[in-house]
């Protein structure tokens, strides 16, 4: 990964990497999930620092709707499985190139966005296919601070 890269934009998957992965459901059927409040302010830093921030997420939830909007997050794209098709229409209305894009995913939706943008990221837990093809592994799996390690990284080691 080249160090004089500009980030423009962070894009976030959500399950597996803003949270464990777990889906926990209630017997009156709601469903629950956590979110890491590290990871929260990892995500307001790196906006005060001028990125836009998105989640491409292929589940579609209500917490992940609430979660965005505390956190001011720009741009939320919920029940998209295909996450580079997705991220491709968000670049094109906000005019960013894929190369100024940071997108951290943990699993096989997510390695397409990973290998095409100027910074492919994942947790440490992330599925072996996405490790390979990862440009930056966190320390920390998903939900337990990867995000905040991957802004902080950002913000670091990369021109943002």
């Amino acid at each position: 990964m080249s160090q004089n890269i500009t980030v423009k934009l962070l894009v976030l998957d959500v399950d597996g990497v803003m949270s464990d992965g777990k889906v926990t459901y209630t017997s009156d059927g709601s469903e629950l999930k956590s979110f890491n409040i590290k990871d929260g302010v990892g995500i307001k830093r790196i906006q005060k620092a001028g990125v836009q921030t998105a989640i491409i997420t292929g589940r579609v939830s209500p917490m992940v709707e609430r979660r965005a909007s505390e956190l001011g997050i720009h741009h939320l794209i919920q029940g998209r499985e295909d996450k580079l098709a997705a991220l491709k229409e968000l670049l094109v209305s906000v005019s960013i190139d894929l190369e100024e894009v940071a997108y951290m995913g943990d699993d096989l939706p997510d390695i397409e966005a990973i290998a095409s943008v100027g910074i492919g990221a994942c947790p440490a837990d992330a599925v072996p296919a996405v490790r390979a093809q990862a440009d930056w592994i966190a320390s920390l799996n998903g939900g337990d601070g990867c995000v905040r390690e991957f802004c902080d990284h950002i913000l670091d080691v990369v021109t943002a």
